[in-house]
């Protein structure tokens, strides 16, 4: 198959995005409280940034109904989902006021805090930074829950699992 090369722009969005696509990352589920009730978003741009203190980030895009509310959070929570939860990560993807199809309490900080998922990080608003389309917010993390599991992998425009080896 023949390499291809090119600039990045809005003649090369589409490619763009599938090249991005090629990286293949775990599925997350952001929640928070507004003044509407419980909020969620699917995203797949998470990372850890610090261990000392305990940062993260995540990067919602601006063009999203439910970005403000989440830019202008004091908490939130991050939860990676489980490799049986992709119905939950559609559902939250399409419909983030709906939590009807979720098990959730709230977290000790307010935030729901869904069922079932392989890892939950517990944040503070840090810091949100303007870029682009989208925006970093940064999570200061007050408290992890972690239970064994296999996490949810989105690539290439499909979701999977992951393939342990030996």
């Amino acid at each position: 198959m023949a390499e291809t090369s090119f600039i990045p722009g809005p003649e090369t969005a589409r490619i763009y995005r599938d090249a991005l696509g090629s990286f293949g990352t775990g599925v997350t589920v952001i929640t928070t409280v507004t003044s509407r009730g419980p909020l969620a978003i699917t995203v797949n741009s998470f990372t850890s940034v610090s261990l000392d203190p305990p940062l993260l980030l995540w990067c919602p895009a601006r063009a999203s109904m439910r970005h403000d509310s989440f830019a202008k959070a004091d908490n939130f929570a991050i939860h990676v989902m489980a490799e049986d939860q992709l119905g939950l990560a559609k559902h939250f993807a399409a419909h983030g006021e709906d939590f009807t199809a979720a098990a959730w309490q709230p977290n000790a900080l307010g935030a729901p805090a869904l069922d079932g998922v392989i890892a939950r990080f517990d944040c503070r608003n840090y810091a949100a930074h303007p870029a682009g389309d989208h925006t970093i917010i940064i999570g200061e993390v007050a408290s992890v829950t972690t239970r064994p599991g296999k996490g949810l992998i989105f690539k290439r425009g499909q979701y999977g699992g992951f393939l342990e080896q030996g």
